[in-house]
């Protein structure tokens, strides 16, 4: 793929905001070039580029760390992408239902269509008929949610493989829940596959979802744009230190996945014994989505006893989404639903 050719044609001549730090990226000196306050611990601008951070992430995944995008939560990945590959107006973009709602709202900020194509009955993605989509409307960009929200499912990876190859576009795989599965991340197709993007986050597994770090794996072609339209400090000192830390502390990271995972498959267990819920969908992320009788009913009964779960009949009929909590916060759903 010639990344010229999918890139917005104005933005091609777009020349990228030049900002103090990336004029001067020496640690010592008399910083009188950014016009910062010369008081306090806070004063000084971040690195625009986050090198520290894209350092860890590419001993992690395996990568090289001009493939590495840093944003402001992986929202912000998905808005540049819309901003940076599709014109307003007149390009168009695909997701498969049901799925995460960012892409919605974002398209639709972006005065972009949406293209639908409804998952099948497991969750998967009907290949023949999204093919058929891609030939016929062309869109820029493809969104793959895998696992996805709601449903918690893998994505068969040989199905976005296929896409991929096919598209003229870029294919966006939404990873969020990645570290919770037990398959590899997409991020092993990066060398195969110049057109895809693989979004993280640090706020599912790493437990920084108040920090809003997110991060996209690409070609470097790819990340080199990202780059240029980002702003110049999107992701504050404060976020970086932080992802930086739970980088550094894998054991801690390992421990709370680990008790994750095993209260998950707990609470998998005590809603397959309960013979009023009528599905428990498979699950590779840290949720449960459960299919029950008067859903929007039990989900305000829980509300009432403040236990706040995710009420997703919009979506799929007489659903809720529960995520994992501790022991303990599990053990207060439980009794509640026994007393119900």
């Amino acid at each position: 793929m010639e990344i010229k050719e999918v890139i917005r044609p104005d933005l091609l001549a777009l020349k990228p905001y030049s900002s103090a730090r990336d004029e001067y990226t020496g640690k010592a000196g008399v910083f009188l070039d950014a016009n910062e306050n010369p008081y306090g611990t806070l004063n000084r601008y971040p690195d625009p580029y986050q090198r520290a951070l894209k350092a860890e992430l590419a001993q992690l995944r395996d990568v090289d760390p001009n493939q590495i995008f840093v944003g402001n939560g992986s929202d912000e990945v998905i808005d540049l992408c819309f901003r940076l590959f599709c014109r307003p107006g007149m390009d168009k973009a695909l997701q498969f239902s049901p799925t995460y709602g960012m892409y919605k709202v974002s398209a639709a900020i972006n005065n972009i269509e949406l293209l639908d194509c409804p998952l099948t009955a497991d969750f998967q993605i009907d290949l023949e008929s999204a093919l058929k989509t891609i030939e016929r409307e062309q869109p820029k960009l493809i969104f793959i949610c895998s696992p996805n929200n709601p449903t918690g499912n893998l994505i068969d990876q040989a199905t976005i493989k296929s896409i991929a190859q096919t598209t003229r576009g870029l294919v966006i795989v939404d990873e969020a829940y990645i570290d919770f599965a037990d398959s590899e991340s997409c991020i092993s197709l990066l060398e195969q596959l110049d057109n895809l993007i693989v979004s993280q986050t640090f706020s599912k597994a790493w437990g920084l979802a108040a920090a809003r770090v997110g991060v996209a794996y690409s070609s470097e072609a790819v990340i080199s744009w990202l780059n240029n339209i980002k702003p110049p400090y999107n992701v504050s000192g404060l976020n970086q230190a932080a992802a930086l830390e739970a980088l550094q502390d894998r054991e801690v990271f390992t421990q709370r996945k680990a008790a994750i995972l095993k209260e998950k498959e707990r609470l998998m267990d005590y809603f397959n014994q309960l013979d009023w819920v009528q599905q428990v969908y498979p699950t590779q992320a840290n949720f449960i989505l459960i299919q029950v009788p008067e859903a929007t009913a039990l989900y305000e009964q829980l509300i009432e006893q403040q236990i706040i779960t995710r009420n997703r009949s919009s979506v799929i009929a007489d659903s809720l989404r529960i995520t994992v909590g501790t022991p303990k916060e599990n053990d207060i759903l439980i009794n509640a639903l026994n007393n119900l």
